[in-house]
C-alpha cells in the first residue's frame, strides 16, 4: 500500500460567514407505512432551510496536528452537532441504539495541493422526532479548504443517495407499558450544502487518494467487521482446502456496515 510521509497543517482563520442550505425531502416509501400514520414523520422537514455559520464551526472537522493524505482523525462533536441541528434540533451523536463500535465522527485527508485541501468525513447520528427517532445509514460529505485564504471553499453533508433509514416510534405512548415499533425504508434527500462556486471539479491535486479509498479508511474506523478480508464462498473453499483449515460461515440478514440496519 502506498504511504504518504509529507504532513501538512490545515487551518481556517477567515472571518467570513458560511451559509448552508438544508434539504429534507418527503419520505415516499417505507415499510410499514409510518410516514402516513405518524405525524412527526409525515411532516419530517428541514428545521432551518438556510443558516449562516462562523468559520469556527468548521474547525471541528480539522485535525489538531499536521497530517498526511490518508490520515484520519476524530471530528469535534460540538461543531458537528451545530450543523446537524439545522436539519433537526437535538441530534443524538451517541446514537439511540448503538451496537457497540459504530458511533463516532471521523474525517480523512483525501487530497491536497498548494492551494486546496479536500477532507472527507463520515458521521453517525440519530435525529430526534416527537415520540421517536430517525436513524439514517450515515451522514457523509467533504470540506474543501482554501489553504491560502484559510477559508471554506466548499462544504457538503448528506445522507448518501439510495441508502437506508430506520425509525423507532413510541406508537402506544399512552400505554404505561409502551414500546417502540420499528420500520424502515430508503432515505429521501437529506443534505446541507454551501452554495458557492464549485472549484472541486477543476482542481488537480499533487497528492491524493481516491474517494473510495478514503471512504474505506473511514468505514474501518466504525466497524471491526470491515477489517476482515471477506472473500466469496468459492474462494474461501479453495483456501480452506489449500490450508487445511475449516470455514467459519456467518449468515447475516442485512448489511454489516449500515446504521439503519
Amino acid at each position: 500500500m502506498k504511504t504518504f510521509d509529507n504532513k501538512i497543517n490545515l487551518n481556517l482563520d477567515s472571518t467570513s460567514e458560511v451559509s448552508l442550505k438544508g434539504f429534507i425531502a418527503p419520505i415516499e416509501h417505507m415499510n410499514p407505512n409510518f410516514h402516513e400514520e405518524w405525524d412527526a414523520l409525515a411532516n419530517f422537514r428541514v428545521s432551518e432551510p438556510e443558516k449562516g455559520y462562523p468559520v469556527s464551526v468548521f474547525r471541528a472537522f480539522l485535525p489538531n496536528q499536521p497530517v498526511s493524505v490518508g490520515d484520519s482523525w476524530q471530528i469535534d462533536d460540538q461543531g458537528a452537532r451545530a450543523l446537524l441541528s439545522q436539519l433537526q434540533p437535538n441530534p443524538n451523536l451517541d446514537m439511540h441504539i448503538n451496537a457497540g463500535d459504530s458511533s463516532g465522527l471521523w474525517a480523512c485527508l483525501r487530497a491536497y495541493n498548494d492551494e486546496f485541501a479536500d477532507i472527507v468525513f463520515r458521521i453517525h447520528a440519530t435525529l430526534a422526532l416527537e415520540d421517536g427517532w430517525f436513524t439514517p445509514s450515515q451522514f457523509a460529505g467533504h470540506l474543501f479548504i482554501d489553504r491560502i485564504k484559510k477559508s471554506v471553499a466548499s462544504f457538503q453533508m448528506r445522507v448518501p443517495e439510495g441508502t437506508l433509514f430506520d425509525v423507532n416510534w413510541k406508537k402506544n405512548k399512552d400505554d404505561p407499558n409502551y414500546f417502540y415499533t420499528t420500520g424502515g425504508g430508503v432515505c429521501p434527500k437529506i443534505e446541507l450544502l454551501a452554495e458557492m462556486p464549485d472549484v472541486t471539479q477543476e482542481t488537480e491535486f499533487t497528492t491524493s487518494i481516491t474517494r473510495e479509498k478514503a471512504e474505506r479508511i473511514l468505514i474501518q474506523r466504525f466497524y471491526k467487521s470491515q477489517q476482515i478480508s471477506w472473500v466469496p464462498f468459492e474462494e474461501a473453499s479453495e483456501i480452506s482446502q489449500a490450508q487445511q483449515k475449516p470455514i467459519h460461515a456467518i449468515s447475516v440478514d442485512g448489511p454489516l456496515a449500515d446504521e439503519a440496519c
